[in-house]
């Protein structure tokens, strides 16, 4: 193959720039307005990021990512008009990692304009908002719509399988950098006694009762410290990303999401996000909202539940909270 000095000399774009960068996201700049108007920020009542919303209603509905805010009360939502209000939690779909939500007080929003998901084809382009509606990214379809199992809730401890002193109770030897153990304030040598309030002898038994239980849930634990008795609030991940905490790859991937896995169905895309940015609406470059981010898996993996998935029933939730059913007076 011969090769020209035209072809040679031509510039080209830094690797990192080819998705992403400037140039490049000129392209998708008219898409900005339509996917930023139809999600917002959820935050704590500090101002804290914590995930994003995708406006489902003129009147106030959002979805959440469910796994992200266990307890609703804590949180806010702010708009892009700079509107803020609390929540009102309608309803909680565990099997999604959903939550529909209405912002209290809060009407003529722009929701989103969904499309058809499964009819988009590996390599499609697709786009985002991310940095709480700060930017917009694109990426391609990377995989076909499929279903993804459940590992299981981890604490992120390693524990010594023999019991503590006394029988009582069960020692923790190690703890994952950036897990929920480490989070709550846990230490190597404390002894735990009771999670969720069921007594433990033996680490079989922690595994037990954590596996019952979803990434993202908040249970109460009991434990000794130097022979005194403590108590926190652990907030659960799931199992995948409390491996990769072990292994040092979360905080090189930017974070991956508290529940990453045991969804029915995701569609794969690559558009480089942040945890912070699950719950936000993703879109063809038509403008069509075809799923809601859920789970950021690692630095090229996100996962984006089809709208085929969640919408009629988004819609049935809606309808039964608009329109409760009346009582009935009984003489």
């Amino acid at each position: 193959m011969v090769s020209t000095h035209a072809e040679t000399s031509r510039p080209t774009l830094p690797l990192d720039e080819r998705t992403n960068g400037r140039q490049t996201l000129t392209a998708v700049e008219k898409l900005k307005p339509l996917t930023v108007t139809c999600s917002a920020r959820i935050e704590s009542l500090l101002g804290r990021a914590i995930c994003t919303a995708t406006i489902v209603g003129e009147d106030g509905y959002v979805l959440i990512k469910a796994s992200e805010v266990p307890e609703l009360e804590k949180a806010r939502i702010k708009f892009s008009d700079g509107r803020t209000a609390d929540l009102r939690e309608v309803h909680r779909e565990t099997r999604l990692d959903l939550l529909l939500a209405q912002a209290v007080g809060i009407t003529g929003l722009r929701a989103a304009s969904f499309g058809a998901a499964r009819p988009l084809t590996m390599g499609q382009w697709l786009c985002s908002v991310s940095d709480t509606g700060k930017q917009t990214r694109i990426g391609i379809v990377s995989a076909r719509i499929r279903r993804i199992p459940g590992t299981g809730a981890a604490l992120g401890i390693r524990m010594d399988e023999k019991s503590a002193k006394n029988g009582k109770g069960v020692r923790i030897i190690g703890i994952a950098s950036e897990s929920p153990a480490e989070a709550a304030g846990l230490q190597e040598n404390d002894v735990l006694i009771t999670i969720a309030g069921e007594p433990v002898a033996e680490y079989r038994r922690v595994h037990d009762i954590v596996n019952k239980r979803q990434p993202g849930e908040i249970i109460d634990i009991r434990f000794l410290r130097q022979d005194k008795e403590e108590s926190c609030r652990v907030r659960l991940a799931s199992r995948t990303k409390v491996l990769q905490n072990w292994e040092g790859e979360d905080f090189a991937n930017g974070g991956i999401s508290l529940r990453s896995d045991n969804f029915p169905e995701v569609l794969q895309h690559d558009i480089p996000l942040f945890p912070t940015d699950m719950g936000g609406p993703v879109a063809t470059l038509e403008g069509k909202v075809v799923g809601i981010n859920i789970a950021r898996v690692d630095r090229v993996t996100t996962f984006a539940l089809p709208v085929e998935g969640f919408w009629t029933e988004t819609q049935q939730w809606i309808k039964a909270d608009r329109h409760p059913p009346k009582a009935v007076l009984v003489k």
